[in-house]
């Protein structure tokens, strides 16, 4: 509790950098923070072409199906990435000033969170224009499936980041696994797919332990089916998040220790 109390006596310094990541992002563009909504509508664009033109795939309104699962895997993905490095970027303040080292992942998470919750704007505007409409009972579900992949992704980023301190490399691989584990998660597909298809057993267990593809269907059933998501979904997406966190949270405690040493 006593640095659960450490890390709100700072979080001023969490909303400075937060608030100076947010400007900082797509500072010196033309059309600046209007690419916090162009990046996903142009990545939409492309995987709607491919996957409901080229492959044929035969969801109703595959774009808006891909839409709801892609915001939230945007989110997920940048929190590995921008975490991995969040310790190593700010260094130089790391070596000079004490504070809780945690605030430097938690502000990075907190920038993409703050990222999403402003892209679902385009994706409430955009289920609005499709005519599916919103189950007001459903949406109840979404600040807490949000919130649950928050924490999740609050503790990989706490892993990464203090591993990273130590492994330089690991933020490039991350890059090419993240890139990857989009295949092995339901965001360009659904469950059912997976369910239906002959692969081995050892792909459906890959499938099945990925931590986002309990998430990604919360989102699917809050949004593009406009059901309230089953129990069980949510109690597996909030378990795994738990454990990430604290697996997180120990393993950065564990490792801060050699923070300064090692740059």
């Amino acid at each position: 509790m006593q640095h659960f109390k450490e890390l709100y006596e700072y979080r001023e310094m969490i909303i400075s950098l937060v608030r100076k990541d947010l400007r900082g992002r797509y500072k010196g563009s033309v059309l600046g923070f209007l690419w916090t909504f162009i990046n996903p509508l142009l990545q939409l664009i492309v995987y709607t072409i491919v996957f409901s033109i080229i492959m044929n795939t035969s969801y109703e309104q595959y774009y808006l199906f891909l839409f709801v699962a892609l915001v939230p895997w945007m989110f997920f993905s940048s929190s590995v990435t921008d975490g991995a490095a969040s310790i190593l970027k700010e260094k130089d303040m790391v070596k000079k000033i004490y504070f809780p080292r945690e605030v430097l992942p938690i502000s990075t998470v907190t920038s993409g969170f703050v990222n999403m919750i402003l892209t679902f704007i385009v994706v409430f505007a955009v289920v609005i224009i499709s005519g599916r409409g919103l189950n007001p009972l459903a949406l109840l579900c979404l600040p807490i499936v949000m919130i649950v992949e928050y924490i999740l992704c609050l503790g990989i980023a706490l892993i990464v980041s203090s591993l990273t301190v130590y492994l330089r490399d690991l933020q490039y691989i991350l890059g090419i696994f993240v890139m990857a584990l989009q295949y092995l998660t339901p965001v360009m597909y659904g469950v059912d797919m997976v369910e239906k298809s002959s692969a081995g057993k050892w792909l459906i267990m890959m499938f099945n332990l990925n931590p986002m593809t309990p998430i990604i269907k919360i989102y699917r059933q809050i949004i593009y089916y406009g059901e309230v998501p089953e129990l069980g979904s949510l109690l597996i997406a909030v378990g795994v998040g738990v454990v990430f966190i604290v697996v997180g949270e120990i393993l950065f405690k564990k490792l801060q220790k050699g923070f300064a040493e090692e740059f």
